[in-house]
């Protein structure tokens, strides 16, 4: 096996016994990125002497640990890749954007300072769609990111680069954000874990803002156990976010060494089962909810009425919170200027004409109508209700069950070009993956199958602050399968 190829854990064992240092696993890591990534396009930002002196600081932790014995910190010595919403202190950190090219950002998201804290080495920063509104990372306005599987597809969004980047092994993890899906269904499409913690579970200090009540930040890994590992790393509370939930941190890794998910009730919904889902999507993901059976398990059918709604509710209150938080991107204060005038407004009305993208401005056109005077009550608030009755949907469900499987995506990763000129059909790529995020309950997704030879993924629901139980359930399913060990070849 080659040192790029490892997970969190496997290198973690080979640094510990001395048999591998931090330095030549980054080195690997760096010269798999020189390798691929002029195909892959995963990368906005490498910072590799930064990568590299991170490294040797991590081996001399390392030396001291054997000599001395102690503690170590979780994730000491391995490489990491952060998604360029997340602000890096002095490591450029766009968005995706234009009208962010320039930005430097003085301080650390606090995810970042948790990983710092245990021992993460910052490799670079991976392209996204432009401010996180998309599910291709067709709308970055920089380049579009291929997926390692078929280089003629998407690797979904927005989260695309992360998840590109840890299925080309040119990371041994990675960050994303998930406002709607962003962290799973890219993870589905590549053939890689994506976890959405619980609302409030992670702090969002620091990270970029899209549509504030639904923003979360995630993991994405090569398998279940990372998964839990870095969950454990970034989450908890945080004085500086409102949002932060003040509650301990379960031990998420150690959680997973009770295996057995003997007599657990597990939950089908038929609205995750839809006309027009792609027949080896179907195929891969009622397989997948066998073996749970065979596992232990006892299915049974569970119903989410409101899951219709799930896609206008969210393209009604991501929209409005868009528009109030781009806001403060106005050529004044930082990022991108376009100064064609004098005068404040003109400056203004340049500078987002130029510095945001399509996709970004529809959203801000969507948001600010429905926020409008005359139909805030016809659109916003009707949404608020509506989300709340999604909520409802799930809190019933799990009165019966203990937590909820389907597909993530209702196909596997699509051509590129394929869907960007019809708004509609790329939101529809999220369609299983809306209602989660709306309910503020934790979602996690993982490899089950192939369909036409792309990755399929399956998703595991749970009640909120419940990622202990969820992570058991997915870890039991990958201890008994082989599709997370599938690597894709790079031509």
């Amino acid at each position: 096996m080659q040192l790029f190829e490892l997970t969190i854990h496997e290198a973690r064992t080979l640094l510990e016994k001395g048999e591998i240092t931090s330095v030549a696993l980054t080195r690997a890591i760096l010269d798999r990125i020189t390798a691929v990534d002029s195909r892959v396009q995963a990368y906005l930002t490498v910072v590799a002497d930064h990568a590299l002196e991170q490294a040797r600081a991590a081996d001399e932790q390392w030396a001291e640990h054997r000599r001395t014995g102690g503690m170590t910190p979780p994730l000491l010595g391995i490489p990491m890749a952060i998604k360029d919403e997340i602000c890096t202190r002095g490591v450029r950190t766009t968005a995706g954007s234009k009208i962010l090219g320039n930005f430097v950002p003085p301080y650390n998201a606090t995810v970042m300072e948790k990983l710092y804290a245990a021992g993460g080495i910052l490799i670079g920063k991976t392209n996204q769609d432009e401010f996180a509104m998309g599910s291709s990372t067709e709308n970055s306005r920089y380049f579009t990111t291929r997926n390692p599987w078929d280089l003629s597809r998407v690797p979904g969004g927005s989260s695309g680069g992360s998840a590109s980047a840890v299925a080309a092994d040119e990371t041994i993890f990675a960050l994303g954000t998930d406002t709607g899906g962003s962290v799973r269904q890219p993870a589905a499409l590549t053939n890689t874990v994506g976890l959405r913690p619980t609302y409030g579970r992670v702090s969002r200090y620091g990270v970029v803002a899209f549509a504030s009540s639904l923003d979360q930040v995630g993991p994405i890994t090569k398998d279940v156990r990372d998964a839990a590992t870095v969950l454990g790393v970034i989450a908890g509370h945080d004085s500086h976010e409102a949002t932060s939930v003040n509650r301990p941190v379960p031990g998420y890794a150690a959680a997973l060494s009770n295996k057995s998910i003997k007599d657990l009730r597990v939950g089908v919904p038929r609205e995750y089962f839809i006309e027009g889902m792609q027949k080896g999507v179907e195929s891969a993901v009622r397989e997948a909810i066998r073996l749970l059976e065979s596992l232990g398990a006892t299915t049974q059918k569970v119903t989410l009425p409101h899951t219709d709604y799930a896609l206008p509710t969210y393209y009604l209150l991501a929209p409005a919170e868009a528009s109030a938080n781009l806001a403060r991107y106005d050529g004044v204060k930082y990022g991108y200027r376009l100064e064609e005038s004098n005068e404040m407004w003109e400056v203004m009305r340049a500078t987002r004409g130029e510095g945001f993208g399509p996709e970004v401005k529809r959203r801000i056109m969507l948001g600010t109508y429905a926020l409008s005077t005359g139909y805030y009550d016809a659109y916003y608030l009707k949404a608020q209700k509506v989300r709340t009755l999604i909520k409802q949907d799930f809190d019933k469900a799990f009165e019966q069950v203990d937590v909820i499987v389907g597909p993530t995506s209702p196909s596997t990763a699509f051509k590129i070009g394929e869907k960007v000129d019809d708004p509609l059909q790329m939101y529809l790529a999220d369609v299983f993956t809306l209602a989660q995020a709306l309910a503020g309950i934790p979602t996690i997704s993982f490899p089950c199958g192939f369909a036409d030879g792309l990755p399929v993924g399956l998703q595991i629901m749970a009640r909120a602050f419940d990622e202990e139980r969820m992570l058991q359930v997915a870890y039991a399913y990958e201890q008994a399968t082989e599709w997370h060990k599938r690597r894709p070849v790079i031509s």
